[in-house]
């Protein structure tokens, strides 16, 4: 590794050289690694390759998972989030046991490692509502219904200093995996209770989906904070303080 001694103090890449700073001074180094035609032919990099099939697989299925749910994604704001759900897809794919190396897929039976997934890490709905929600699902007809008991705002909710509204938003999705599948999802959200209410009442939620289609249904909940403003409400910088989590996984 050669090491920069003159005035010039470059960074960023010229040709085949990087130039970058470290605590040691600047320093080059020319670009090397394996080629991609030896990782795709030498049988030394057999297992690479099976490694960036898993990977592969574990990328399209998590994209396919925030595909669906996009409308729920959209009432939280995380940008490391799709880092996080690929991560936790990999680990859907490693626990196939019914295929070899390099042909893993996401079994319905391992889409349980996905419960409890929160879409937003800085405010998980664990620290966010203070209460146990219920889901049942049908899958045999379709219905997914979840109830949320009678809460105490003040002191259930892990409310935004400028929030005074909020809503619970809920959305069951069924999921096809393969590769021209295509999930569905069903939405359902509560009016806006204000955070300033002594009780709010018992809460049910109820979603269609296709009845008896032998798909895993995934169910995610969650909480949206509104600032009321002159008799309109406007939700908190782009959802940052709103948690969504996958509740329940159905196979």
């Amino acid at each position: 590794m050669a090491q920069q001694d003159s005035f010039l103090k470059l960074k960023g890449r010229i040709g085949d050289l990087t130039f970058y700073k470290t605590k040691n001074g600047h320093q080059v180094r020319e670009k090397g690694g394996v080629s991609a035609q030896r990782i795709a032919t030498d049988p030394k990099y057999q297992r690479t390759r099976e490694n960036n099939a898993d990977f592969r697989t574990a990328s399209l299925a998590a994209k396919h998972l925030r595909d669906a749910l996009r409308p729920l994604i959209l009432f939280t704001y995380d940008p490391g989030m799709p880092n996080r759900l690929g991560s936790r897809m990999v680990r859907v794919v490693r626990a196939d046991a019914e295929h070899v190396r390099g042909e893993r897929q996401v079994l319905p039976a391992n889409l349980a490692i996905l419960r409890r997934f929160n879409f937003n890490a800085a405010a998980t709905l664990a620290n966010t509502l203070f209460a146990t929600v219920r889901t049942a699902v049908d899958a045999d007809e379709g219905i997914v219904r979840i109830t949320v008991p009678a809460i105490k705002p003040a002191t259930q909710l892990s409310k935004p200093r400028e929030a005074t509204h909020f809503q619970f938003v809920a959305g069951a999705a069924m999921l096809d995996f393969s590769e021209e599948g295509e999930s569905t999802l069903a939405l359902a959200q509560t009016e806006e209770h204000s955070l300033s209410q002594l009780t709010v009442d018992e809460t049910m939620l109820e979603l269609a989906l296709p009845a008896d289609a032998g798909l895993p249904i995934v169910t995610v909940f969650g909480v949206a904070f509104y600032k009321e403003d002159e008799g309109r409400s406007y939700g908190l910088n782009n959802g940052a303080y709103n948690p969504m989590s996958m509740v329940n996984i159905t196979v």
